[in-house]
């Protein structure tokens, strides 16, 4: 019954048996509590596929991009669930981080095979692309991993070369939607500069991009893959205003050993860029990119200068940590831990854009800003950030910048967008 109808014989009653309008109010207001909240369920592209019954795969030969963080609403891995529903899956593919999605950041990943028969291939050993003899084995390859939601992260990018791949072999390739983690966070960060594509900035999207990676795909295929056939499996009940955590049923898995949770993955890109330099991003902790620090900083001090900033919605607290393995592996380390305070209001590129000034302000001579300059202006697209710290720009013109580029990137691009 709708809250309508339930009004209007409420005000019947009035009528036929003269109930006081103060007891119709009361019973309106309890009526609408007591109401069921109707929220559709968030199904992501592997539900909706198995609502179909698979239809969409029926007779072809299928290869599958996945990890150990591809798994359905009930919990089932992907290719179980495939397997179980007689798709015709030939092999697996696995990404950085490997099958299992325990491999440290940036190590090579060798092949293995699951299931007793089911061979896995690496996306991130020799090559990072699909060969084209295992492309001519099958009809359609696709594509379910679990993104974080920023640019850095080689999920797009092992995407968009399997995309290229597939375009070339002449076959389908079709996307998976799964929830962006983070999307309510809006799009910041520098955008890819000509000249620095490399696999941690394949796309030329914001560093922050606040899209999935459906409709990332649908961009790629507009960008750099005309001829392919890409089909989008989107998700149902999925919007744009809300973190992966705040959907009922839906299980967000670590799709890497550093990323294990939503609030990692809000933190990530405040200190991701952390890896180009001396300064422990948290590896080997029990806080990864939560926590950040080196044995001659004083926590204090840099705590209290990044308070100065006044960052919406984080707070820095003082802590020591010594890491196991990474940066300063069993040494004494002085930091910062960073404590989500609002979410909704947290400004991850803003965050880490004060963290890089007042470390290159406070220890010049130590940070190693341009110790691996290269591998710095990968992660930010740009050599611009890096220079601009360098130079003690004010933080205040350097996100302006951001935003400029930002504003750019869409007054120019059609984003393919698929939810609201």
């Amino acid at each position: 019954m709708t809250i309508i109808n339930r009004t209007f014989q409420l005000f019947f009653l009035v009528g036929k048996n003269r109930v006081s309008l103060f007891c119709v109010c009361v019973l309106a207001a309890i009526s609408l509590f007591a109401l069921p909240v109707s929220a559709e369920p968030l199904l992501s592209g592997i539900d909706r596929l198995e609502s179909s019954g698979f239809r969409e795969l029926s007779g072809l030969r299928v290869g599958l991009i996945t990890n150990a963080a591809g798994i359905s609403r009930k919990g089932e891995p992907n290719y179980s669930l495939m397997l179980r529903n007689s798709v015709r899956l030939k092999f697996l593919m696995a990404p950085e981080h490997g099958f299992s999605a325990d491999i440290e950041a940036g190590k090579q990943v060798g092949g293995t095979v699951i299931s007793d028969t089911l061979p896995v291939f690496s996306l991130y050993g020799a090559s990072k692309k699909p060969a084209m003899k295992q492309l001519k084995a099958i009809d359609i390859l696709v594509f379910d991993l679990q993104d974080v939601g920023t640019r850095c992260y080689t999920y797009i990018s092992t995407m968009k070369n399997a995309m290229e791949a597939c375009q070339e072999a002449g076959i389908a390739f079709m996307v998976l939607d799964r929830p962006n983690p983070v999307m309510p966070l809006h799009a910041e960060g520098f955008m890819v500069a000509p000249g620095y594509n490399s696999f941690v900035g394949a796309v030329n999207i914001p560093f922050i991009h606040a899209m999935t990676v459906g409709e990332i795909a649908l961009l790629v295929k507009m960008q750099y893959c005309k001829k392919l056939d890409l089909r989008v499996i989107p998700m149902q009940g999925y919007r744009r205003d809300r973190f992966a955590d705040e959907y009922e049923g839906f299980s967000f898995k670590s799709p890497s050993p550093n990323i294990r949770s939503v609030d990692a993955a809000i933190v990530y890109p405040a200190t991701v860029f952390l890896e180009a330099t001396v300064v422990s991003e948290g590896r080997g902790t029990d806080a990864p990119f939560m926590q950040f620090g080196a044995p001659f900083i004083n926590s204090k001090e840099l705590a209290d200068a990044l308070r100065r900033y006044r960052l919406p919605g984080v707070c820095f607290d003082t802590l020591s940590f010594q890491p196991r393995s990474g940066k300063f592996s069993g040494e004494h380390c002085n930091g910062i831990m960073l404590k989500l305070t609002d979410r909704k209001i947290f400004s991850p590129f803003t965050t880490a854009t004060a963290i890089l000034l007042e470390l290159q302000r406070l220890y010049p001579d130590r940070m190693g800003l341009d110790l691996h300059g290269d591998f710095f202006d990968k992660l930010a697209g740009t050599p611009l950030l890096r220079e601009m710290i360098r130079k003690q720009i004010p933080h205040a013109a350097i996100i302006d910048e951001s935003r400029r580029q930002i504003e750019l990137f869409r007054s120019t691009t059609s984003l393919p967008l698929l939810y609201h």
